[in-house]
């Protein structure tokens, strides 16, 4: 029998952020020889890290890049340009390290963690984390995605995936997800958690025509239609019209929160997720950080529903956490000012001073 779910135990265990550091790392970019918050974005990241670390002495994170993969049953609703048979091929493809993330998280020594959470066959290579809940979703245009029960099964999955590589040095998750026609989940429970018509948050995904898209709409409006996902119930909306990746990334995203290390949120399908873990523990929100803007028709109105900006406007919609990686690379740069830089003294420059 499957251990009892303890998702609200979990979320319990949230760490506090630490306002002091976060303040403590100010005032040391401050009096660093530059003009005052002259890298703007750059120097709020090393901020957010010291309120999340507990001190202002941030050190260079080990970050991990974890992928929850998984298999959508509403692929046989023709919502997608492939088959569901791809999203395994290419799990195996990131256990190989011949995957897109795997390509760029190599350019910065970064490993990538695929954990199958949900897809339709087990893991063949040993690089790839069998945690499945269950072998897929179910029709969303039909019938519920999973149960509540499996739904917090999924979310528990990634909190316990965080956790375990906290335990192996880990101090900085960065997430990513893959499943085919998971697009379509992800612009359904945008469609529900924002109050828009199902037109104004549904994109191409991977590359459908124009019919295609017009199709894709109409199964997201069936699949409401059929479920009636409850928008302030964030468990019944992720059971009824979500999907198991989205489910683990939101674990993720908590796991953080509990361990006390940041998630860097990857696209549209990724900041969905992280809506719902806000909504769910709004004592997350601090270890969490946006990346990039999806190319997604509501990738810019997730960011805007978690108020939250980011560094990178590139038109990316890939997926995998390609965007969040990306991301990462501006984290090196600005720890490098944060650790190299000299005081205004020691490079003999008169110190500026914050004007009213």
């Amino acid at each position: 029998m499957a251990a009892k779910v303890k998702l609200e135990e979990y979320i319990a265990q949230i760490k506090p952020y630490n306002k002091e550091a976060e303040e403590a790392a100010w005032k040391y970019w401050d009096s660093l020889c530059k003009p005052l918050r002259g890298m703007g974005m750059l120097e709020e990241m090393v901020v957010q890290l010291a309120g999340i670390y507990g001190t202002e002495k941030v050190e260079d994170p080990n970050p991990v890049v974890v992928i929850m993969g998984a298999d959508n049953g509403v692929v046989a609703e023709g919502v997608s340009q492939t088959g569901s048979e791809v999203t395994a091929q290419v799990l195996e493809n990131m256990g190989e390290r011949i995957s897109s993330v795997c390509i760029l998280a190599r350019q910065e020594g970064i490993e990538v963690i695929p954990v199958n959470i949900g897809m339709l066959t087990d893991g063949k290579h040993p690089r790839i984390w069998n945690r499945a809940v269950r072998y897929g979703t179910g029709n969303i245009a039909k019938e519920p995605a999973m149960s509540r029960e499996e739904a917090k099964r999924a979310i528990q999955t990634g909190i316990e995936t965080v956790k375990e590589l906290y335990g192996q040095g880990y101090r900085m998750i960065i997430t990513g997800e893959m499943g085919i026609g998971n697009t379509t989940p992800s612009s359904a429970m945008a469609s529900v958690l924002l109050s828009r018509d199902p037109a104004e948050v549904t994109g191409r995904g991977a590359g459908l025509s124009t019919a295609g898209l017009e199709h894709k709409i109409e199964v997201i409006r069936q699949a409401i239609a059929v479920n009636k996902p409850d928008k302030d119930d964030i468990l019944d909306v992720l059971s009824k019209v979500g999907s198991l990746d989205i489910a683990g990334m939101l674990g993720c995203y908590l796991g953080g929160a509990i361990v006390g290390v940041p998630v860097l949120i990857d696209g549209f399908i990724s900041s969905v997720a992280a809506y719902c873990a806000v909504k769910l523990a709004p004592a997350c929100r601090p270890y969490l950080v946006a990346t990039h803007c999806s190319a997604e028709p509501a990738g810019k109105m997730m960011l805007e529903a978690l108020g939250m900006e980011v560094p990178i406007h590139a038109g990316m919609h890939l997926g995998e956490g390609t965007g969040a990686v990306t991301a990462y690379s501006l984290y090196k740069y600005a720890l490098a000012l944060y650790h190299g830089l000299p005081s205004f003294a020691e490079g003999n420059v008169e110190e500026y001073t914050h004007q009213v």
